[in-house]
């Protein structure tokens, strides 16, 4: 067992040095900490960048007080605060790279030292345009698998542009004031020039776009055609169906990728703790999506951060993103689900400001607060407990008499002493700045009362993403799922679904084996187009 774990972290030693090996620029580092303030990040920092610094001599460290003459002259006053590379940069992290956050850190590290800054061209062009300075804050969380994306992009603009672009990366956990001054009570959020440009991730042209513009973008238009991919199949969405799908196909003998709008996993990567997946007693959702992803790497390309703005049928198909265009045979669409809104009074003015939907991204947050799960299911539970768990005060708010998750979900909740109130519906979520308290409708006797709280935790259900398949035309079901026949395929030829945008038992397991089955079935139909022997009846 020693030999094993030995050769494990050879390996892993191995595997990091590949990984700086095209640094060419020395990083110098700067830790200014205040001892006995926020010493945990402080000493997270330190052990973070001794472990690297044994793997390659192009980091170095040093390390001040915030009353150094070094912390006056760039104007530092939190502890920690990691400085990057400052005669050449404008890069600072207020905390520490640990958790998610540590991903962050290695690419802040090889883009710093290559000084490549791995933009796309389009990104490119547009940092190349810009003429008046952007103070960059994008507000992070250790626990958020969807801010690294976010905290690269600021690093990615800095680097492109160190004339123009400065950047803070602040922990919220290290920085709950200044959570609380801008209100960055969801992460990840994104502000330049102190207005917000981004809320959760975005792709990297988006960001850019929003950065130009000072305000959020929801569409990017190229100033030319990207480049151009011929494959057999474009698989839309990376959650478990499309990952599945992918290596499905592959080992079909079909080219196929995989297009991700945002992060890869879906719904499974913001998920605390799985226990019903095969194989795995208890798994962690976002390592059961890199153990996916690393699976699906193998046999598949896979593209990141580009959303489909458009498909085309014809002879083949015509996939449009916000970064290229695709050629295919066939498309299947593994788009999932987003997460169901209350449609309530207050429920999007304060989204991110005490109103989530994610306990994962956004709990650490509200440790020592009272909030509420509003919900029954599976996903309730699993949030709730997870809140109570970080030590977080938490209500469950139920619409019905009794809550709809599994026993042993039950079974657990009830030994944690979490309260629920049942027959109880949320009308209004109070707030100016931030939730303050929401407004409960009992549903036997129809008495309303306020309830004091500092956030509202939402899981209800999701709404299927079905804007693509409309747009081709495919025929949805009565509930607004994509219809489709026993083999996956839509109503529209050539164009098959999988996963949760069918609608059905909405688990992991049960999305990975729909997409077996379309990948599957693809591979027989283009072998022998069924729409042409259709078409010559």
């Amino acid at each position: 067992m020693a030999e094993q774990t030995r050769l494990k972290e050879e390996d892993v030693q191995v595997q990091l040095q590949r990984f700086f090996a095209d640094m060419t620029q020395k990083i110098p580092l700067f830790l200014f900490c205040e001892p006995g303030k926020n010493e945990p990040f402080a000493e997270g920092a330190r052990q973070i960048i001794r472990a690297i610094r044994e793997i390659t001599d192009k980091v170095s460290l040093q390390e001040y007080t915030l009353k150094h003459e070094l912390a006056k002259k760039w104007q530092i006053t939190g502890s920690p605060t990691l400085v990057f590379a400052p005669e050449t940069y404008k890069i600072r992290w207020l905390g520490a790279p640990l958790g998610h956050e540590v991903q962050t850190f290695m690419e802040a590290l090889r883009i710093i030292g290559t000084r490549n800054p791995g933009l796309s061209k389009e990104a490119m062009k547009v940092l190349a345009k810009l003429d008046s300075p952007r103070a960059v804050k994008v507000f992070v969380s250790p626990s958020c698998p969807y801010c690294p994306q976010a905290a690269v992009n600021g690093i990615r603009a800095a680097v492109a542009r160190p004339d123009l672009v400065s950047l803070e990366i602040i922990d919220i956990q290290a920085n709950p004031d200044l959570a609380d001054q801008y209100a960055a009570q969801s992460v990840p959020q994104t502000f330049a020039n102190e207005k917000q440009i981004g809320l959760g991730a975005q792709p990297e042209e988006l960001f850019v776009a929003s950065l130009a513009a000072l305000e959020p973008q929801r569409v990017f238009i190229p100033d030319s055609d990207a480049e151009e991919i011929s494959c057999d199949l474009v698989i839309v969405g990376g959650g478990p169906a499309g990952l599945t799908a992918g290596i499905y196909a592959a080992r079909s003998g079909l080219q196929a990728v995989v297009v991700e709008k945002g992060v890869l996993g879906g719904q499974v990567a913001t998920t605390p703790m799985v226990e019903n997946y095969p194989g795995f007693t208890q798994v962690g959702g976002k390592t059961l999506v890199d153990i996916m992803v690393t699976h699906a790497l193998e046999y598949v390309k896979i593209f990141p951060g580009e959303e489909v703005q458009d498909i085309v049928p014809g002879e083949l198909f015509t996939v449009t993103t916000t970064r290229r265009r695709y050629k295919a045979r066939a498309v299947l669409l593994a788009t999932g689900a987003g997460n169901k809104r209350l449609g309530v009074e207050g429920e999007e003015r304060l989204g991110g400001r005490g109103v989530s939907y994610c306990s994962t991204c956004d709990g650490p947050l509200f440790k020592g607060k009272k909030v509420i799960m509003v919900g029954g299911g599976d996903s309730a539970v699993t949030e709730a407990l997870h809140l109570h768990n970080i030590g977080v005060e938490v209500t469950m708010v139920h619409r019905r008499e009794g809550l709809r998750a599994q026993e042993r979900l039950l079974v657990t909740l009830r030994q944690s002493g979490i309260p629920v109130l049942f027959n109880s519906e949320v009308v209004e979520i109070l707030g100016e700045a931030g939730v303050k308290a929401v407004r409960l409708k009992s549903n036997q006797t129809g008495k309303e009362s306020t309830l004091p709280v500092d956030g509202v935790f939402i899981a209800i259900g999701y709404d299927p993403a079905v804007k693509l398949a409309q747009g081709l035309g495919a025929e949805l079901t009565p509930e607004g799922y994509i219809k489709k026949d026993a083999r996956h395929r839509t109503t529209v030829p050539g164009v098959y679904s999988a996963g949760d945008v069918e609608g059905g038992f909405k688990q992991i397991v049960t999305a990975a084996g729909q997409g077996s089955e379309a990948a599957l079935a693809i591979f027989e139909d283009l072998m022998n187009p069924y729409w042409t022997v259709q078409k010559k009846r």
